[in-house]
C-alpha cells in the first residue's frame, strides 16, 4: 500500500478520531491541499498547512453561503441563515446585531457570575472521591452561562445537549432520521420561545434580537432561528471541549499540571496552548468556491467544498516550534482554534474566560485530580466539527 493509500484509509477511521496528528503530519508533507471524501459523503478539499489555512480564511473567492452553495443538506440546517454561513453584506449585518453583547468589557463584567456558577458546581463535589468531568462540570458551566444570557430556563439545558450533539455530529445517511427529528424539536422550541418573548420581552439577548427582527430589514424570521441556534450551540460546545481537552492534556503532561498548580497566573498561556495543542474544533465549517481558480497549485472548480483542518494547521512545524510538545509557557501562539478573518469566533473571549475560571478553580480546589481510566479507553465524540471526549472520569 502506498503512503497516499495509507493516509486515505486512515482518514476519519476510529483511530484517526483518537489521534489525528500523525495523519495530519503525513498530509502536510505529502499533499497539503488534499482531495478526499468527507464522512457525510461529499467530496472536497482538505487544507492542512497553516499558511494555506490562513489564506483560505481570508480568500473572498471562497463563500460561506451554505444555502447558495451547500446543496440540500445545507438548506435543511437550522444554522443556514446565521452569520456562520453567510457572506458580506449579510454577514456584517447579522454579526453586528449580536456583537454588542460580546464586547470585551461586557464579557469581563461576567467574571463574577461565571466564578459564582463554577464555585456552586465545585461545592457539589464535596465529600466525593470521583466525578464525571464533562457531565458534571464542563457541560453545565457554559450552558448555564449562555442560557442566562439568552433568557432560557436552566431546566431546558439537557434538551439542548441532546439537540446539540445531533446537530454537531453532522448529517450522515445513518443519522438522517435523528437529525430531522431533533432539528424539528429544536425549531419548535425556539418558535414557542420567540412567541413568548414577543408577548413579554425581557432584558435578554433573544428579546433584543426579536425587537431587531420586528423592525423589518434587520433580521428575518429564518435569520432569527439561525442566529439564536448558533448562539445556543456554539455558545457552549466550544467551552465544553476546551475545558475537557485542557484537563486531559494537563493530566497527560503531569509536569505542566504541577507547574500550573504552582503558578496559576500561567492560566492565560495554558489556555492558548490547550487551544493550539488539542483544540475544541477539529475542522472549519464548509466554504465553497465561487468560481474556478488556482489555489496554491490546486485547481478549485466552482462549487467545490473546502474544509480547513484547524488542528493540523496548529501543529504545523513551519509555524510552531516543537508543535508536538505541550508547553503552557509557550509565549506567542497565533493558533487558528477560533478561526481567522471576518468569521473569527465571536464567542472566543467568553470561551477563554470560562475556561480560565473553570480550570484554575478546579485545580485550586482539587489539586490531586487523577484520570480514572486509561487515555486510550476514552471515547471521542463523532462528527467533523468538534474535538472532545464524551466523558472524563476523574478521581479527586
Amino acid at each position: 500500500m502506498s503512503s497516499k493509500e495509507s493516509v486515505t484509509s486512515s482518514l476519519f477511521a476510529k483511530e484517526f478520531t483518537k489521534n489525528p496528528y500523525p495523519v495530519y503530519a503525513q498530509l502536510r508533507e505529502m499533499d497539503p491541499i488534499y482531495k478526499c471524501v468527507f464522512p457525510q459523503g461529499s467530496e472536497g478539499w482538505m487544507i492542512t498547512r497553516y499558511e494555506d489555512a490562513v489564506e483560505a480564511f481570508k480568500d473572498p473567492r471562497l463563500s460561506k453561503d451554505v444555502v447558495k452553495h451547500g446543496g440540500q443538506n445545507g438548506e435543511q440546517s437550522v444554522f443556514s441563515r446565521s452569520m456562520l454561513f453567510s457572506d458580506p453584506p449579510d454577514h456584517k449585518r447579522l454579526r453586528g446585531l449580536v456583537q454588542q453583547s460580546f464586547t470585551p468589557v461586557l464579557i469581563e463584567g461576567m467574571r463574577g457570575r461565571i466564578q459564582e456558577i463554577t464555585d456552586e458546581l465545585l461545592d457539589g463535589f464535596r465529600g466525593r472521591d470521583e466525578i464525571h468531568l464533562i457531565d458534571e462540570f464542563a457541560f453545565p458551566l457554559p450552558i448555564i452561562v449562555i442560557c442566562e444570557m439568552l433568557g432560557i430556563p436552566a431546566e431546558d439545558r439537557d434538551k439542548f445537549r441532546l439537540w446539540s450533539n445531533t446537530l454537531i455530529e453532522g448529517y450522515t445517511e445513518e443519522n438522517a432520521g435523528k437529525m430531522k427529528l431533533h432539528t424539528e424539536e429544536f425549531v419548535q422550541y425556539l418558535r414557542q420561545m420567540f412567541d413568548r418573548l414577543r408577548a413579554e420581552p425581557g432584558q435578554d439577548m433573544v428579546s433584543q434580537l426579536i425587537a431587531a427582527e420586528e423592525e423589518g430589514d434587520k433580521l428575518t424570521e429564518q435569520e432569527l432561528y439561525g442566529v439564536v441556534a448558533l448562539l445556543i450551540i456554539a455558545g457552549h460546545e466550544t467551552t465544553v471541549n476546551l475545558i475537557g481537552n485542557s484537563i486531559l492534556s494537563l493530566l497527560q503532561y503531569p509536569d505542566q499540571l504541577e507547574l500550573l498548580i504552582r503558578q496559576p497566573e500561567l492560566i492565560h498561556t495554558a489556555i492558548e496552548e490547550s487551544l493550539r495543542f488539542n483544540g475544541p474544533v477539529e475542522f472549519s465549517t464548509g466554504r465553497w468556491a465561487r468560481e474556478d481558480f488556482n489555489f496554491n497549485g490546486k485547481e478549485f472548480k466552482k462549487g467545490d467544498l473546502v474544509i480547513l483542518a484547524l488542528n493540523s494547521a496548529n501543529h504545523d512545524p513551519s509555524q510552531f516550534e516543537s508543535p508536538e510538545v505541550f508547553d503552557i509557557t509557550r509565549e506567542k501562539s497565533p493558533h487558528l482554534a477560533f478561526g481567522k478573518g471576518i468569521h473569527l469566533c465571536l464567542g472566543a473571549p467568553l470561551a477563554r474566560l470560562e475556561g480560565e475560571i473553570a480550570i484554575n478553580s478546579l485545580l485550586k480546589r482539587y489539586p490531586n485530580i487523577k484520570l480514572n481510566a486509561e487515555p486510550g479507553e476514552l471515547e471521542w465524540r463523532p462528527g467533523m466539527i468538534v474535538r472532545g471526549v464524551k466523558e472524563i472520569p476523574l478521581s479527586l
